[in-house]
């Protein structure tokens, strides 16, 4: 159980929650979940934000389990008079027993389970159901209630919900608030098809692109999402079943049945995305004017901020050419690339304006300005590659050896452990062919490795005109059913290691140490592995942000089930594999051999929890590049445009989206505030605004927020908190 799903679910309205286990495929010992240290209790996140919690301890009859009305009666007289149930139920603070019980749960994965009550003729039959199992219909919880009341009790059939009201109504002014993540166990299983898995990441990723150019298009033609509504409805259904409990593939459905369902979904996923994406792209493109003549495209930034970065433009002109930044007036690096076999003009697009674009014009013949090549490569085998920032050493596998700051005292910061190095798939092998310069300019240059160790892989490793951003691409070309790893070893002494899990950033230590890790009743072999993990030295002087845009779960140092390692500088994120061994999720991979894992590094100073978001974001959401099509008049500005901007580099916007209704309900901004300190800041538009509301993540109104100014929203933040708002532009504004 993630610690920010408190944040997210109290975030969206939610104001209860209960948990069930299923004894049945967990690599916790039973003896472990009959015996939870608090049953009842505050589930809160990072920001405050909580719920109320109900997660019996494993016992008899069910209780404990995901379906304990599976025997109401049974169960009902187990909490009556179990000794170890009377000794946990009991009120922190006074010591008294709790006076509410909650049996939650009923069926389970069993669709046959006797009831004792014949179903009236008018409840159909469920579509592939076999005949021999009846129906799921039943109505004996009202009988058993009436029977099983007495003087000393009252059986009340419970929607859940006033369970929990009249739970918190008696016993919760006095319950311990926990605020701990337990890790992972069943979902670790989607890394038994990787690269599908991988798939999902990178949509839901593409979304913060195609939701910007959504909005953009929508204002000036509100009916671009009204078409693709049905898609985006599946989309959003399968990024649902996607995570689906039953990737442990081992009931009655066959793994290949399980697998394809798997791929049916992911299809649906890409398809609304890409779709939405392309054709915002090309509506946009339309929108910005310019003159006949001219080649000219536009550079998108879907993040929040002001941002430098490389820019890939497909192009199939002329080598001899110039670009010219229109904004600005002035020539900017570029050179020609091949990216997966084809053209592409990649210039560097400096300060691209947040949630918005910038427009660039291709000019024939040579520019009066003189660029250096981005990068220097040398060494007997061209194994050394430096820029102003940083100076790297890699192996023929790909993996680095050296990782030297140049801004900071020339600080090594790669090492070797158990025979690992930075961005390593096998132990003690440099193994491989040449390397290759694949591509080199002004803008970036890049180094190619091919390599057998381990497995059959590719790896290019690219830096940027003075950026510390070093970007590693790796390609595994072959199937797999081991377990395997990216092996990633720090020369970092003693370091605090910060992970983003769901909705949270963890310090992965136990709880007891500071860290966010239950003490207990949790998983440490795997921990979870969104945008990044940061390894920072305990004095803080230097560090390391990896960027992580393809995979889930990571192994810190040596962990095991039962440990969490704190003390090695060293993470293994999941390239792929059946963790708990080959009878829980999909067998060699599916059949797989292509595998796109990719990861970026940048050394820093003292650990900036948002300066390591941002650099995240920037890794995994590149500038988008397409051409302006536009006639002379346009309904956005011809050289640039900022939709929306944040005061605080603190807070990062997270979403820019339509609302889900439709654009003429307004335009949804997610943010999340980084820092560990409380923040209030504003967001400025681009357009005057009519009205705004603070709402939930599900965009239901919470609360009018007074402007401070026609097109300024005033926005307040508790530590490490995410806040969902909806603007409502003025109609007929621009």
């Amino acid at each position: 159980l993630p610690l920010g799903l408190a944040s997210l679910f109290a975030g969206s309205g939610a104001r209860y929650s209960w948990r069930g286990v299923c004894a049945c495929a967990s690599k916790l010992p039973n003896s472990l979940l009959s015996e939870r240290p608090r049953e009842n209790y505050w589930y809160a996140g990072p920001d405050g934000q909580r719920l109320l919690m109900k997660w019996y301890s494993l016992g008899q009859h069910d209780v404990g389990r995901y379906l304990e009305a599976g025997d109401p009666v049974a169960a009902l007289n187990y909490l009556a008079t179990d000794p170890g149930v009377r000794r946990r139920h009991v009120d922190p603070v006074s010591g008294e027993p709790y006076r509410v019980f909650g049996l939650f749960g009923f069926g389970g994965d069993d669709l046959g389970r006797k009831t004792g009550v014949t179903p009236p003729p008018t409840v159909p039959a469920l579509p592939g159901i076999p005949k021999l199992i009846s129906s799921p219909y039943c109505d004996h919880f009202h009988d058993i209630a009436r029977r099983e009341s007495n003087a000393g009790r009252q059986v009340i059939v419970s929607n859940e919900l006033d369970y929990f009201e009249d739970f918190e109504r008696t016993h919760g002014a006095t319950l311990e608030t926990r605020s701990v993540t337990h890790g992972n166990e069943w979902d670790l299983y989607s890394a038994s098809m990787s690269e599908t898995s991988a798939r999902a990441k990178r949509a839901v990723e593409k979304l913060r692109s195609a939701e910007l150019l959504a909005t953009l298009v929508s204002l000036e033609y509100p009916e671009f999402l009204r078409r693709h509504a049905p898609a985006r409805d599946r989309a959003f259904t399968n990024l649902g079943l996607y995570w689906e409990h039953n990737w442990t593939a081992d009931g009655p459905i066959s793994r290949e049945e399980r697998a394809a369902w798997q791929e049916q979904l992911m299809a649906g996923i890409d398809y609304y995305v890409d779709s939405i994406f392309a054709e915002g792209l090309l509506r946009l493109g339309g929108m910005i004017p310019k003159p006949a003549p001219a080649q000219r495209f536009f550079v998108l930034n879907p993040l929040g901020w002001v941002r430098t970065d490389a820019a890939d433009f497909p192009y199939r002109g002329a080598a001899d050419i110039h670009v010219r930044d229109l904004a600005s007036g002035v020539e900017v690096p570029h050179q020609l690339v091949s990216l997966r076999g084809a053209r592409h003009l990649r210039i560097l697009a400096r300060d691209v304006p947040s949630a918005g674009y910038k427009v660039f014009e291709i000019v024939p013949g040579p520019g009066a300005a003189r660029f250096e090549d981005a990068a220097t490569v040398s060494g007997e085998g061209s194994e050394v590659l430096e820029n102003s920032a940083v100076r790297l050493v890699v192996a023929r596998d790909g993996a680095i050896r050296s990782l030297v700051d140049k801004r900071r005292g020339d600080a090594e910061l790669a090492a070797e452990i158990d025979g690992l190095r930075l961005n390593d798939l096998a132990a003690n092998s440099d193994a491989g062919e040449a390397l290759i310069v694949e591509n080199r300019g002004p803008v970036s240059v890049t180094l190619r490795a091919r390599s057998s160790a381990g497995l059959e892989h590719a790896t290019a490793i690219t830096l940027y005109r003075d950026s510390e951003r070093i970007d590693v691409r790796n390609e595994i070309t072959a199937n797999f059913s081991e377990v395997r790893h990216w092996a990633f070893s720090f020369n970092l002494a003693a370091p605090a290691v910060h992970t983003e899990e769901v909705g949270a950033i963890n310090l992965n230590r136990l709880a007891a140490q500071g860290g966010a890790y239950a003490d207990t009743h949790a998983r440490y072999d795997y921990i979870t592995l969104n945008h990044f993990a940061d390894f920072t030295a305990g004095k803080g002087s230097h560090g390391v942000t990896l960027s992580n845009a393809d995979l889930a779960f990571a192994r810190l140092g040596r962990s095991t089930l039962t440990t969490l390692d704190t003390e090695t500088p060293q993470l293994h994120a999941l390239a792929g594999g059946q963790v708990d061994g080959r009878s829980l999720g999909i067998r060699d991979q599916n059949g797989a051999s292509y595998f796109l894992q990719r990861f970026a590094l940048r050394p820093h100073g003292g650990y900036d929890p948002a300066a390591a978001m941002r650099f995240a974001l920037e890794h995994q959401n590149p500038l988008v590049a397409a051409p302006v099509i536009g006639r002379e008049s346009g309904v956005y500005d011809a050289t640039h445009f900022s939709l929306l901007s944040v005061g605080d580099p603190n807070v990062l916007l997270w979403a820019l989206k339509p609302a889900e209704e439709g654009i003429e309900h307004g335009i949804v901004a997610r943010l999340w505030n980084l820092a560990d300190a409380p923040a209030s800041t504003s967001l400025t538009f681009a357009r005057t605004l009519s009205a705004a509301h603070r709402t939930t993540h599900i965009e239901t109104n919470l609360a009018a927020v007074a402007l401070t100014a026609a097109d300024s929203v005033p926005v307040t933040f508790s530590r490490q908190q995410l806040q969902t708002y909806r603007l409502i532009p003025t109609a007929g504004t621009r």
